[in-house]
């Protein structure tokens, strides 16, 4: 539904607006009759974007990792238009915007790029531009503006619904005016909606953050470690009685016996002084079951089988099998929701071929699911066999089709013919005896003319 068409037309002639005055514009407006107020909450900002890539995906082998993988093979797709009702796959010439979105891009760079903020921030954005390219726009500077016919409400009032959003070209904190977009030239890819936010979507990486800040406190713990010579904490006594007398001792030790470079060295001491070792090393707090839990449980929100990353806990029990399973899964369970979720979103700024096609991802030569290809094929020829069977049980060819289609005996219709010639019961059997093959014939002396 467009709510600014007078709107556009004033800035053709005026493009330079400010936020205000286009805020004013649209606080209250009349559109079919219907007046218009904008809620009080009515724009939702995404936070926390940066700490999230520095803290997270930079500082996180794991979190890199997982978003690496889920990224990689979610760019291996592209799209096509697809039939709704015979499901058959076909390309037009609009979909050359998808598959070349800007100068040297391709449908990989688009895509791995709109997951990745989709991991990051939990949302996508990306704009189709009046010089037939596309931008993916930086999450966290953009507002998702909502608007509702009725006055004084929020969010998630009952009539509300989008009517644009406000990009920050150079950040929330620049002097640049946002730019306000049309929703009809948006394309908004969120796929973990966000239970407190009604169009905004989250990420996966907030449930995992605790996990996130274990395992680089374990990582710290292991540098420190071997920063300090390999060894556990120690407590050194001297039998001195002043801080003063025990400095130089303090020094000394310090200069010989820190960091990984001073490990193993032999320390010596008077009868006086006593080292004794505290704390555990790796090997006593069971240092790789510890961290490897975490690194599972941050995989597990990720949607990705710890196999399929690498991680040490998936590859204890890796096998052929157990990895095939695991990239199945990994499949069936996370990369194809994600894609129809993105055909879904970015079929906004594409213009489909009539009303019985939709935009759809097309997996057929992606090499990781060409294990899907040999199921897809030995399911086939099941149907076939199925097929085979029915129509010489009598019925109909046709039912038999919608009825494999759609897994529904009871759509099949049954001809009337019983017999494997698909004779109607009660055919009488010919009373004329058949010739008898020739080399009989020649034995028994007759004439086979």
């Amino acid at each position: 539904m467009r709510l600014w068409p007078a709107r556009r037309d004033e800035q053709r002639v005026d493009p330079i607006i400010s936020l205000q005055s286009w805020i004013d514009l649209m606080t209250s407006f009349q559109y079919q009759g219907v007046q218009y107020t904008l809620p009080s909450d009515q724009q939702e900002e995404l936070r926390d974007y940066t700490s999230l890539i520095r803290q997270a995906f930079k500082s996180c082998v794991v979190v890199f990792a997982c978003m690496d993988v889920r990224a990689k093979l979610f760019s291996e797709a592209t799209f096509q238009w697809r039939d709704s009702s015979s499901h058959k796959l076909f390309g037009t010439p609009e979909l050359q915007i998808l598959e070349h979105p800007w100068p040297g891009g391709t449908t990989g760079d688009l895509l791995y790029r709109m997951l990745q903020c989709a991991d990051l921030s939990g949302n996508a954005f990306v704009t189709r531009r009046a010089n037939q390219t596309l931008a993916v726009l930086r999450p966290d500077w953009v507002d998702i503006v909502s608007a509702s016919p009725n006055s004084d409400a929020s969010v998630w009032d009952l009539d509300a619904k989008v009517i644009g959003y406000l990009y920050h070209p150079r950040g929330r904190t620049g002097e640049e005016q946002p730019v306000p977009l049309l929703p009809e030239t948006v394309a908004h890819f969120a796929p973990i909606p966000d239970p407190e936010r009604r169009f905004a979507g989250t990420t996966w990486l907030w449930s995992a953050i605790r996990e996130v800040m274990a395992d680089k406190a374990a990582t710290l713990h292991k540098l420190q470690f071997f920063e300090n010579a390999a060894t556990p904490n120690m407590v050194v006594k001297f039998d001195l009685d002043t801080v003063e007398k025990m400095r130089p001792w303090i020094e000394l030790f310090q200069e010989g016996h820190e960091g990984s470079l001073n490990a193993y060295k032999t320390l010596f001491i008077n009868s006086s002084t006593s080292v004794e070792p505290i704390g555990a090393t790796p090997e006593q707090i069971d240092f790789k079951v510890t961290q490897g839990s975490g690194e599972t449980r941050i995989a597990a929100a990720a949607g990705v089988p710890p196999i399929v990353v690498g991680l040490s806990e998936g590859l204890q029990s890796a096998t052929y099998s157990n990895y095939a399973q695991a990239r199945r899964r990994f499949a069936d369970g996370t990369m194809r929701p994600l894609w129809r979720e993105v055909c879904g979103s970015l079929e906004q700024l594409v213009t489909t071929p009539n009303s019985g096609s939709e935009l759809w991802y097309d997996d057929a030569d992606i090499s990781a699911l060409q294990s899907d290809t040999q199921d897809a094929a030995a399911e086939m020829r099941e149907k076939s066999q199925a097929a085979n069977t029915l129509v010489a049980a009598g019925f109909d060819p046709d039912s038999v089709v919608a009825c494999i289609d759609a897994g529904d005996f009871t759509l099949l219709k049954h001809t009337g013919l019983t017999s494997v010639q698909l004779q109607p019961p009660g055919t009488p059997a010919s009373t004329t005896p058949a010739p008898p093959p020739p080399e009989l014939a020649k034995t028994n002396g007759a004439s086979t003319k």
